[in-house]
């Protein structure tokens, strides 16, 4: 990003975003993975400011194998104080960052199923641990959740109070958006109208959970059920 001097904001750009995945496993991550993820997305977030970008900064801890919540909190709350920690000895402006960190939710194949309020006080806890409150947002990633899993856990998480939440708390969802809305598509034109509708209702619905007033699927909305989870990351697609 930083050689040769960069071009993005002269055509255009405001934001970017860097994206650094760990898993959860018997030994891992490891303390040199945090470590250098950290060290990574700091970097980055420096470059980004010297060149007049606001930087999205994506510490995933991805949701394949057999963990409870707990361990979910735990790592994650590991991996947001590396990261911020790293953004500290990168002089990285904090009022001038957002971030998209998964909400806390157990491995894909944990035998116990939590509850949306005990994924909201998971992950409120871990942000309420480790993030600074001088940072003014935090915009999830869906992860693989169902559409209406990834909507009611925002909402969940607006409406926790147990701990305060100083930032902002929304959504940077790429396939709990878009999965009904090229399902309702199917690459026919004459299906064009149909999945714009459906876009705006999934947009509305996340923009409700963002203030916490979301009650249940809008209208005709079809938010699907099934689960959006890739396992081990096999996909580039982002969300």
């Amino acid at each position: 990003m930083a050689s040769p001097p960069p071009k993005y904001r002269q055509d255009g750009a405001r934001f970017a975003k860097w994206r650094c995945v760990l898993k959860i496993g018997d030994q891992t991550p490891s303390y040199l993975a945090m470590l250098e993820n950290a060290n990574v997305l700091a970097r980055y977030a420096s470059i980004c400011q010297q060149n007049g970008l606001v930087p999205i900064v994506e510490p995933e801890v991805l949701c394949d194998g057999e963990h409870d919540l707990f361990t979910a909190q735990k790592v994650t709350e590991q991996v947001l104080a590396f990261t911020y920690k790293a953004l500290a000895d990168h002089h990285v402006f904090l009022e001038g960052t957002l971030l998209k960190p998964n909400m806390v939710t157990s491995g894909q194949s944990c035998s116990r199923k939590f509850s949306p309020d005990e994924n909201a006080r998971a992950t409120v806890l871990a942000l309420s641990r480790t993030v600074p409150p001088a940072m003014p947002g935090v915009v999830f990633l869906s992860g693989g959740q169902s559409e209406e899993d990834s909507t009611v856990n925002l909402n969940a998480i607006n409406t926790c109070t147990v701990a305060p939440k100083p930032w902002a708390l929304s959504f940077s969802f790429g396939r709990a958006l878009q999965a009904s809305v090229l399902k309702a598509w199917r690459g026919q034109d004459d299906n064009r109208e149909a999945a714009q509708r459906q876009f705006l209702l999934r947009a509305k619905a996340n923009g409700l959970a963002a203030m916490g007033q979301y009650y249940g699927e809008l209208g005709t909305m079809s938010a699907g059920g099934e689960s959006l989870f890739v396992p081990k990351h096999q996909t580039r697609y982002d969300g």
